[in-house]
């Protein structure tokens, strides 16, 4: 009942005055049965500006952290997720890509909505990142459609590390559903999930525009953090014990 209140009386209205958001290809989401929307993830925002516009209810895969923060705002934050349809899942150790799996194929099992973003994670600089293959495992198990979607805008509106979006207008584009009967019985095989992967993100990538990186953005985001520290080490490098630097020695 709060999932309907928070998207037509509260956070709904609200978001739609912020963002003004332009839907285009709504008509490619099912009106019933299971179906999977795979979208690409620019901003904290996408959690909630997509179920916002969507007639139906749709569920989210969501990091739990959002669900395990310490004191009040923790319970909080992760009342206001479980409220606006979000599932915590665990994104570390072995087992996390098959928990996913697990609930997201429990969502699809009752003819709904299920949301996911096959980054795995949220865009750090605005390119679109290889996706995972958990998208192909469940579209392949539960034997649904795919409909990609493209957040266009959101980046721009609320980059990471900025927690009060901009006011700015926003698009929301849906693409022509993806089927994978072809695939049927196949759905174990690597190679089968890689291409069913990346025919998704190629859908998602001609809806947004976005430049393609063939990495996977945790990696990329890691590689980036690990240069930024050897940069910092080897300026600390050349200071003397006070702070200040050496100077250079002549040359003999």
């Amino acid at each position: 009942m709060f999932y309907y209140v928070l998207k037509y009386v509260l956070l709904g209205p609200l978001l739609r005055l912020l963002f003004r958001p332009r839907i285009e290809g709504l008509e490619h989401v099912p009106e019933s049965g299971a179906a999977i929307i795979a979208g690409n993830h620019l901003s904290f925002s996408d959690h909630f500006l997509m179920p916002a516009i969507l007639r139906r209810r749709i569920t989210f895969l969501a990091k739990a952290e959002y669900f395990t923060g310490p004191g009040i705002k923790g319970r909080l934050t992760a009342a206001f997720f479980r409220s606006a349809g979000q599932i915590p899942v665990d994104r570390s150790g072995k087992e996390a890509g098959q928990a996913a799996i697990r609930e997201g194929l429990g969502v699809l099992s009752k003819g709904e909505l299920l949301g996911i973003y096959p980054e795995g994670t949220r865009s750090h600089d605005g390119r679109l990142y290889k996706g995972k293959v958990g998208v192909a495992a469940m579209a392949l198990k539960a034997r649904v459609p795919v409909i990609p979607c493209a957040m266009i805008g959101t980046f721009e509106a609320q980059p990471p590390g900025q927690v009060v979006p901009s006011l700015r207008p926003v698009t929301i584009r849906f693409g022509k559903p993806l089927e994978f009967s072809r695939y049927s019985g196949m759905e174990d095989e690597k190679a089968v999930l890689r291409a069913v992967t990346d025919e998704i993100m190629y859908a998602i990538l001609g809806l947004s525009g976005q430049e393609y990186v063939d990495k996977y953005a945790a990696v990329v985001k890691a590689e980036e953090a690990e240069k930024a520290k050897q940069a910092a080490d080897g300026r600390e490098g050349q200071k003397g014990p006070e702070g200040r630097k050496f100077p250079r020695m002549p040359l003999s």
